[in-house]
């Protein structure tokens, strides 16, 4: 697959501050999650994607445009929700969302039956007629979205979709965006400070630290436990069950949410052993799944690392 966008040393500077430090960094087709500590450089991305600031140096393309030259028409094919709210007061939803669809081009009638369209996609029912400024944060987070994908874009850029969203909103948002993704064939940059978000949708994790790109790698390679490693939930954690197993050099630990965690050799070993032990002990296993890395603990150990790396590159200074 060749990447959506494609950025090359990349450096943004605002003055004396350096914003992006010669990011490189390729977006492949799919839901990228994009994380970062606050000031590490994702909101300058954003931008430099968009074209809204001029980079200091680098070059890129996305969507087969150049990043510097062809501002406009990588507006045309991304649709772009801000974290900010951004309407004009007095405007309805259906009017905020049809206004959108104007300023992409689509003709009158079009745009306000595609503007409909997308309100009830994203379940907006009678009250897209109500001024905007009475809304919600969850209907004003339904609006944004709407207003960035009335002109059906080829690639979003979402920043902070499901800030403020209660559980249920959050859920019914991220489930818009996969189906988009997914069914639809769209992609996605999810840049967000909520981590279970990424884990729920995201194919691709890029973390940004001091305006660099400290990792990029999928999901799943990220997950995956390189040793043997199977987490268990059983109906009482018996101390023979437990002895048996390590007796068989088999590693068991408790989780905080109450689940056993096995390792051992081979996941056909643990397998078995955990099978043997049960029975021998009178230990019921409710539920076995194979062990997943926390995203929480790579985006800790990932941003410590970058910022010891950047203690150390001023102290050589």
């Amino acid at each position: 697959m060749q990447p959506l966008i494609s950025l090359k040393s990349l450096v943004k500077n605002y003055r004396n501050h350096r914003a992006l430090d010669g990011v490189d960094l390729n977006v492949m087709p799919g839901i990228t999650g994009l994380l970062g500590p606050n000031g590490a450089g994702k909101s300058s991305l954003i931008k430099a994607i968009l074209g809204l600031v001029g980079v200091t140096s680098g070059t890129g393309t996305v969507l087969g445009h150049r990043l510097a030259a062809d501002g406009k028409k990588i507006r045309n094919d991304i649709g772009y929700m801000p974290e900010d709210d951004c309407y004009i007061p007095g405007m309805s939803g259906v009017e905020v969302v049809h206004f959108a669809a104007s300023l992409s081009g689509l003709p009158k009638v079009e745009g306000l039956r595609r503007s409909h369209e997308i309100l009830d996609f994203c379940d907006m029912k009678q009250e897209r007629y109500r001024a905007i400024e009475t809304y919600s944060t969850g209907m004003r987070q339904k609006v944004k979205f709407a207003a960035a994908i009335v002109h059906d874009p080829k690639f979003l850029i979402l920043d902070e979709p499901t800030s403020g969203l209660d559980p249920e909103e959050r859920e019914a948002l991220l489930q818009r965006i996969s189906v988009l993704c997914v069914d639809a064939g769209k992609s996605a940059l999810l840049s967000t400070h909520i981590l279970p978000d990424v884990q729920s949708i995201c194919n691709q994790v890029v973390i940004l630290s001091n305006g660099q790109v400290r990792l990029n790698k999928p999901l799943a390679e990220l997950n995956a436990i390189q040793i043997p490693t199977v987490e268990i939930s059983v109906d009482q954690i018996k101390d023979e069950f437990v002895d048996r197993l390590q007796s068989r050099s088999i590693e068991v630990s408790p989780l905080d949410n109450g689940n056993l965690e096995v390792t051992g050799e081979s996941l056909e070993t643990v397998t078995h052993e955990l099978w043997q032990s049960a029975a021998a002990t009178s230990t019921m296993i409710l539920a076995l799944k194979p062990a997943m890395n926390s995203l929480e603990s790579i985006f800790m150990e990932t941003v410590a690392e970058a910022s010891a790396a950047s203690r150390e590159a001023a102290n050589a200074r």
